[in-house]
């Protein structure tokens, strides 16, 4: 039991009596003082009162009797994170998957805890959350303020309360998120699933909100974006809800992603990066930062992780399918743009009907399919239908190939190659997320030549129209990323193949450490205080 004895100053007169007491010594708690009043231990000039308002005047004597404040929470020895300590109250970095404090499903093996072991004057403050003024959720990682003494909590709890402190948040989300964006919907307890919140009209029940994020960076693929989000209200569950509504849940939530979203990551991407504020009692300006943990890295990094996709291209005869063979028989997933082409010109082919619709039987062969040689010499007369012609055949082969990307890597493939001849012709080196890392196969005009007329049996002239229809080989392989020399013997492209997968493994490497090297400098970047 704690006494207080108190005399009313003359700045005091007429002031309630729970607000004497409770600004009478330090720590003190208004609620546990009123609480104090109605039962009874109070005392003016040796009268008990047992209304919290009531009005003493200048000079009279007040006594109160204060019982030693109950709580059942324990002192856990734990892991803690203390970003800034003094007096008045601690900054820590709080791990993912720590409660912060006390609740039916989570009794013990908690952030409060765990600051009990370390800041026992935590126990002097009442309730199960002791010196708590804001939360994160249980899955959320980052920076927290807790007061330690009562004075700093209510002076916390008032700067969070009139948004006089700068929160900022890392949050790793699903997709290209705009370059800046927010959101104002209100928010309110799920209509049917209660663990949830949910974008409720304030008529209903729903609560202001506001978030606002900017794009820091986004995967290659645009299949993930980090934000730094900056919240101005603090409802339950804001920025996982907002952004979810906003089209862009966070990677790895449980409550408010899709089931492949929520597979991207353990836990929900989100981490309290930045706090800044007013020190409660001295009023100087603090900002404190906290670089993600090892979770949210790996995720970021995850998020880059796709099967390495590899065009093979070149000029007519310069030994394209040799190398797309050859990188075939290292066990790698391969697609012809010909061979393609060849079923779609084929005999019930997509291409070979639209043909037969166009030009019936001056370019089809008895079975159906196309006489190439006859779509030669109508194409070479016909100029516009030799364009439309590759509109169609183009978006078909475009159809195909994306299939097949997306088919080898649905099935674990770590590499996939397709031979496309007119990859840049057809303008797809801008067509394709992620970008496909290009290889040119080099071999000089005359034995290119050399090789079409032994193999295909193709005269001069033909060779001369197909090349024409091509980029020069100069210009096509300057846009190639490697090129490959095929002047040699063809068994030699099996090792060309083998250096050609080196260097791409050892530059992914490379721009996987420069972008972790970029992030890790942007978030250590300080917050400016408020």
């Amino acid at each position: 039991m704690t006494s207080l004895e108190h005399k009313v100053a003359p700045e005091e007169d007429g002031r309630r009596l729970d607000r004497i007491l409770s600004s009478a010594q330090a720590g003190l708690s208004r609620a546990a003082v009123q609480r104090a009043i109605r039962e009874g231990r109070a005392s003016v000039d040796g009268q008990n009162v047992t209304d919290p308002d009531f009005r003493p005047r200048a000079g009279q004597a007040l006594h109160l009797e204060l019982p030693e404040a109950e709580s059942c929470l324990a002192a856990e020895a734990g892991d803690l994170c203390i970003v800034h300590e003094d007096q008045d109250f601690i900054v820590c970095n709080k791990a993912a998957g720590l409660t912060v404090h006390p609740c039916p499903s989570c009794p013990e093996h908690t952030l409060i805890q765990r600051l009990l072991g370390r800041f026992p004057q935590l126990a002097r403050l009442e309730g199960q959350r002791p010196g708590i003024v804001h939360r994160l959720d249980k899955n959320t990682s980052g920076l927290m303020v807790v007061a330690l003494t009562e004075p700093a909590r209510l002076a916390l709890s008032e700067a969070f309360a009139q948004r006089e402190v700068h929160k900022e948040y890392l949050a790793l989300v699903d997709g290209l998120a705009p370059e800046e964006g927010e959101c104002r919907e209100p928010l309110g307890r799920h209509p049917t699933l209660k663990t949830r919140m949910a974008v409720v009209p304030e008529a209903k029940g729903g609560k202001p909100a506001h978030t606002r994020w900017r794009r820091l960076w986004h995967a290659p693929d645009g299949s993930a974006s980090l934000l730094a989000v900056r919240i101005f209200t603090g409802r339950t569950h804001q920025i996982r809800v907002h952004m979810a509504h906003a089209g862009h849940p966070l990677l790895g939530d449980a409550l408010y992603a899709p089931a492949q979203v929520r597979a991207r990551a353990p836990r929900q991407m989100l981490h309290a990066w930045r706090l800044a504020f007013r020190h409660p009692l001295s009023g100087e300006d603090l900002a404190f930062t906290a670089p993600p943990p090892e979770d949210f890295r790996e995720a970021v990094t995850a998020a880059c992780r796709r099967m390495e996709r590899i065009v093979i291209t070149g000029n007519p005869g310069s030994g394209k399918s040799a190398l797309r063979e050859a990188f075939a028989g290292l066990g790698i997933p391969s697609f012809s743009a010909d061979d393609d082409v060849a079923a779609l010109y084929a005999r019930g082919g997509e291409a070979a009907a639209w043909l037969g619709s166009m030009k019936g039987e001056a370019v089809l062969a008895a079975d159906g399919s196309v006489d190439k040689e006859a779509l030669m010499q109508v194409l070479e007369r016909d100029p516009a239908l030799r364009a439309e012609l590759e509109r169609v055949v183009h978006g078909l082969v475009r159809r195909d190939l994306d299939r097949f990307w997306e088919n080898a890597e649905t099935g674990g493939a770590p590499v996939a190659v397709a031979e496309v001849p007119l990859y840049f012709e057809c303008g797809w080196d801008t067509a394709f997320a992620p970008r496909p890392v290009v290889i040119g196969v080099a071999c000089p005009r005359e034995p290119r030549w050399q090789r079409m007329a032994a193999y295909r049996h193709w005269d001069e002239a033909k060779m001369a129209t197909l090349e024409a229809w091509q980029w020069p080989e100069a210009r096509k392989l300057a846009a190639c990323d490697l090129t490959v020399d095929n002047t040699g013997a063809r068994e030699a492209l099996a090792a060309e193949a083998r250096a050609a997968l080196d260097t791409i493994a050892t530059r992914r490497r490379g721009e996987a450490d420069g972008r972790l090297r970029h992030l890790e400098n942007l978030w250590r970047e300080p917050l400016s205080p408020v």
